[in-house]
């Protein structure tokens, strides 16, 4: 089997970070990592699991505190770039929060303004997160949001 390249890219801070080592499986529909360290320090949680789900545009985080409790699921909006065995998670600003409780937070919906206003992203990057960051909603308020968490 060929060496899977995965890059996390960021936008704001502008960053490209490789996360090869964390892969559990990659194919044409779907990205699972896990990892045990944050590459942040992070005080409300220690490890997760993450599955991007390329087709949708979305990662989806599972959150978990030190003694491996569910905290919550963290949702990213994304592209995906593959160029043969380099797979590039761009994340595309806008974040979605599911508490355990069910309530929903959006996030970072500035930051996509301050990208273009720095010219990080295209107007078409903005509209294409605007769009999935929708669609995720959606699923969630339709309660269709939990088919994607079984990973």
């Amino acid at each position: 089997m060929q060496k899977i390249n995965l890059y996390r890219r960021r936008f704001i801070p502008d960053e490209k970070i490789l996360l090869s080592d964390d892969i559990l499986r990659v194919d044409s529909d779907v990205i699972i990592t896990k990892w045990n360290t944050t590459l942040n320090t992070k005080k409300n949680f220690s490890s997760g699991r993450s599955c991007v789900f390329i087709k949708e545009g979305f990662k989806v985080s599972k959150l978990y505190d030190e003694d491996k409790r569910f905290l919550f699921y963290y949702c990213d909006i994304v592209n995906v770039v593959i160029d043969k065995n380099n797979y590039v998670v761009e994340d595309l600003l806008a974040d979605v929060i599911i508490e355990s409780d069910g309530k929903v937070r959006v996030l970072d919906l500035d930051e996509i303004a301050q990208a273009m206003d720095l010219n990080l992203i295209t107007v078409e990057m903005a509209k294409d997160a605007l769009r999935k960051t929708n669609r995720l909603l959606n699923l969630i308020y339709n309660n269709i949001f939990y088919k994607f968490t079984d990973f």
